[in-house]
């Protein structure tokens, strides 16, 4: 039935689908057995037919009856649903772990077994949105890294978040477990056939909540280590390029053009294109003092945040060359054309804890 839950693809979504089915035929068994008897008694023992009320005020008999049949439903209920939520709560022997951190609006995974890690983000199209263009396939449930894990392996989930409370939540897995700032809460899935699966935050975690999905992909063992293998050159490759941009200083044309390009991407949704923010809830940009005057704090708010506000720290999103270039951009677009330009050394030095 399509209001009905999902089964799912796992052994344990198939226990909790099953556990779900035999609650709701207990529920539907009691409700037509106590309205059964609620209906019947209301027709064949109404006044119009002169019946007198029995007088059973305060029976003992009754009393105990109508305490010793629920109890024992419970206990028939709670059997199959203890055995089912210990089987979901078994996180020990897995052959993978993944650390999965919430952040507004975003998730980032982390394999503790192998050098490899990224942020998983929102990949539907703006215009799609904000109805310029029509609605995809997927839409609002396709991210542009997805979370990829083996098929016939116990992978172990470790959740927690960088702000505020989010959900991780895969209906076709069964697992939907809360990540907490300062906690780390576990669940774990073991996939069996390989194939694309989609899930959510279920937890209300901001403005942006809706834009927060989840895209898992099983791939067989042998595919799985070979794309493990590939991310780990990927990261090895990207780090050894950032410190030979270390020794290079870019040009003003390069910077603005990448950085007006990261600028739309992870930035024009709070700052606004135009660079003037929303009054009173995202600062402008445009002619502020610290895109003015103060680089230091520039780079310093745009790598680590700011605490309290939706103000993300990307330090560990962005690359050290996007970085320099989105705050190159930031200085000199919209007119405040200061002529400074921020390098990817200036970047690390902050970084390092050396641009005081």
């Amino acid at each position: 039935m399509p209001l009905n839950m999902t089964k799912g693809v796992t052994e344990i979504s198939q226990q909790v689908y099953h556990l779900h089915m035999t609650i709701f035929w207990i529920c539907c068994a009691i409700g037509a057995v106590v309205f059964g008897i609620m209906f019947w008694s209301i027709v064949r023992h109404r006044k119009a037919r002169g019946v007198q009320p029995a007088q059973f005020h305060e029976s003992t008999k009754v009393e105990i009856l109508w305490t010793a049949i629920p109890v024992i439903i419970l206990i028939i209920m709670a059997i199959p649903a203890t055995k089912t939520l210990i089987a979901m709560e078994d996180t020990t022997e897995a052959d993978v772990t993944v650390l999965v951190t919430g952040s507004q609006w975003k998730w980032h995974y982390k394999y503790l077994e192998h050098d490899v890690e990224f942020y998983s983000l929102l990949a539907t199209p703006k215009e799609q949105i904000i109805n310029k263009f029509a609605k995809g396939e997927n839409y609002l449930l396709e991210v542009d890294r997805p979370l990829v894990i083996p098929t016939g392996k116990k992978v172990r989930f470790l959740m927690t978040s960088d702000d505020v409370i989010h959900s991780w939540w895969v209906p076709a897995f069964a697992v939907k477990k809360d990540a907490n700032p300062g906690f780390i809460n576990e669940a774990w899935t073991r996939v069996d056939e390989p194939g694309t699966y989609r899930g959510q935050c279920a937890e209300l975690c901001g403005k942006d909540h809706g834009y927060m999905p989840i895209v898992v992909i099983a791939k067989s063992p042998a595919d799985f280590e070979s794309w493990v293998n590939g991310e780990a050159e990927r990261i090895a490759k990207a780090k050894a390029e950032e410190q030979e941009l270390l020794a290079m200083n870019m040009g003003m044309d390069e910077l603005m053009s990448v950085g007006e390009r990261t600028y739309t991407a992870y930035c024009a949704a709070c700052h606004q294109p135009n660079g003037e923010g929303l009054p009173g809830i995202f600062p402008a940009l445009k002619g502020s003092s610290m895109a003015l005057n103060d680089m230091p704090g520039h780079i310093n708010i745009v790598l680590n945040g700011k605490a309290g506000t939706a103000m993300q720290a990307y330090a560990k999103q962005l690359s050290l060359k996007e970085i320099a270039a989105v705050i190159t951009y930031e200085r000199n677009a919209w007119g405040n054309n200061t002529g400074e330009l921020v390098q990817a050394a200036d970047v690390h030095a902050v970084l390092q804890g050396k641009g005081e």
